[in-house]
């Protein structure tokens, strides 16, 4: 039997914040990328790397609690999961040098992560 969670249960709570930090993170990463390809260095994008895959840990963590004891669909943490994952492969061609990839990757886990976030606050 499955129960429907209350809006206001920290499950969802924390998830909502995941979403947004992760979001946020990728956002910033567009930016400092943006920094690096002009000269500025890559530190602070190498930096937003490890928040990125910090945070996913935490979308991917939530995304469970929202999803078996909270009692909403298991989407979520499959997305979460996805977010995680992609992230460590947008890591790995950035590493490389592979910005064909690198780039419409990143452009895809902020659509992601944007989408999590939209849905955590509809739920």
């Amino acid at each position: 039997m499955v129960t429907e969670v209350v809006p206001r249960s920290g499950y969802l709570m924390a998830f909502r914040a995941a979403a947004l930090l992760n979001a946020a993170a990728v956002l910033f990463q567009a930016v400092t990328a943006g920094q690096m390809l002009s000269g500025a260095g890559s530190g602070l994008h190498g930096a937003g790397s490890m928040a990125v895959h910090a945070l996913g840990v935490v979308l991917l963590v939530t995304g469970v609690l929202v999803w078996k004891p909270g009692g909403l669909a298991v989407w979520p943490a499959v997305i979460s999961l996805a977010v995680l994952l992609l992230g460590f492969v947008q890591s790995m061609l950035g590493g490389t040098g592979a910005v064909l990839g690198h780039v419409p990757l990143g452009v895809g886990l902020f659509g992601l992560t944007v989408w999590l976030s939209a849905w955590s606050w509809r739920a």
